[in-house]
């Protein structure tokens, strides 16, 4: 089979949806709302970590070589006084004496622990994690909790990350039936139980969602009063008297950067740019020709509305799927014994061989193969 004429090949259709729409505004926010976004500047601590000398452990701070006469506080030399972990030290204290390691008696402390404690024995010193000005996250960092702990030990109480693209999802068909099996000439919907999480995986937020019969001017409202920066369809993007998806953009005054790609499945993707700035990615309605259409045509569209580059391919090595003359082969993958092998459910609308991979096998017609992790079996989107 060969390419469809005048359609891009899906290198150039991913790289048209990579600088499609504008980056977003960077957005501030307070640090527990920071988890899971991606930092947009580097952050560089203000202060010293730790920022004063403090005690790594209970017990009691000592001044010189013992046994020690316990006193309240500030003790001299041949004393020790009692102090908790984090209280504050002098700078120049000589060590701390953990509980454990210390007995009293007769109001004098002895060591129960041959050489302790040494000097600076369990005691934090100034900048010993971080110096002022050293960067501690890098820019692009995807915020897990460990690194908003860390912000908040530099002092911070918010951070500025990328957006998260709004979306919105507009689902087309009168064939679809939404629960329970579906009778003859009808089919279930697999789109809305996934669809909302799957954006969220590629670094989008659903915002709206609408359900859309098999009308052109129900397609039209649905896209006009569609209130995102990105607006995902499912089905009708044919030419069959059902498919209305090209006729509604062309009736809002859109325009077409992508009018179908020259891959298989998912040739008949489109995406397009409203008037008003807002884009299309409309999906086929077949379940796995949308997924892969959506993990490899809209994660870049969303990378580029957050200021990201998209998601890298990466090397494949021999590829067990022959390509196909003018057209892109992508097909459900997964590692085995360091060889990648291609589901045998892989038709435009199996979703079987999706549900058990790893990543998805992206087979141009003459060059060599690369692959793309599922989002779901990376925590890198």
């Amino acid at each position: 089979m060969t390419g469809h004429p005048g359609r891009p090949s899906w290198d150039e259709a991913r790289a048209i949806a990579a600088v499609a729409g504008s980056a977003l505004p960077r957005e501030r926010v307070a640090l527990d709302a920071a988890i899971g976004r991606r930092l947009a500047v580097d952050l560089v601590t203000p202060i010293d970590l730790p920022h004063f000398a403090s005690a790594a452990m209970d017990g009691w701070l000592v001044a010189g070589d013992g046994p020690w006469r316990l006193v309240d506080s500030d003790p001299g030399r041949g004393q020790a006084a009692p102090i908790v972990t984090g209280a504050l030290v002098a700078a120049d204290a000589f060590a701390v004496l953990r509980s454990e390691s210390g007995e009293v008696a007769g109001g004098m402390l002895r060591s129960t622990v041959a050489g302790e404690p040494r000097p600076g024995h369990h005691i934090r010193h100034p900048g010993t994690e971080a110096l002022t000005g050293e960067r501690l996250i890098a820019a692009g960092a995807l915020l897990n909790p460990a690194h908003v702990a860390l912000a908040a030990a530099t002092g911070a109480d918010d951070l500025l990350v990328a957006a998260v693209p709004s979306v919105a999802l507009v689902f087309t068909g009168d064939e679809v039936v939404t629960s329970g099996v579906p009778g003859p000439g009808r089919v279930r919907d697999s789109f809305a139980v996934q669809l909302p999480a799957l954006i969220g995986m590629l670094g989008g937020r659903v915002t709206g969602t609408a359900r859309v019969p098999d009308r052109l001017e129900d397609t039209v409202a649905a896209l006009r009063d569609a209130d995102a920066a990105l607006i995902v369809t499912t089905g009708g993007t044919g030419t069959s008297s059902a498919d209305h998806l090209r006729d509604a953009l062309r009736a809002l005054g859109a325009r077409l950067l992508v009018d179908g790609v020259a891959m298989r499945p998912g040739g008949p993707t489109r995406i397009a740019e409203l008037p008003d700035g807002r884009l299309v990615a409309a999906l086929p309605g077949n379940p796995l020709a949308a997924m892969v259409s959506a993990i490899t045509l809209v994660e870049p569209l969303l990378a580029g509305l957050a200021g990201r580059p998209p998601a890298p391919t990466h090397p494949a090595g021999d590829a067990e799927v022959e390509g196909r003359a003018g057209t892109t082969v992508l097909v459900p993958y997964s590692e085995v014994d360091g060889r990648p092998v291609v589901a045998r459910w892989r038709g435009a609308a199996m979703l079987r061989g999706l549900a058990a991979a790893t990543g998805i096998l992206i087979v141009p017609p003459n060059s060599p193969a690369q692959s793309l992790p599922l989002p779901w079996h990376t925590n890198e989107r």
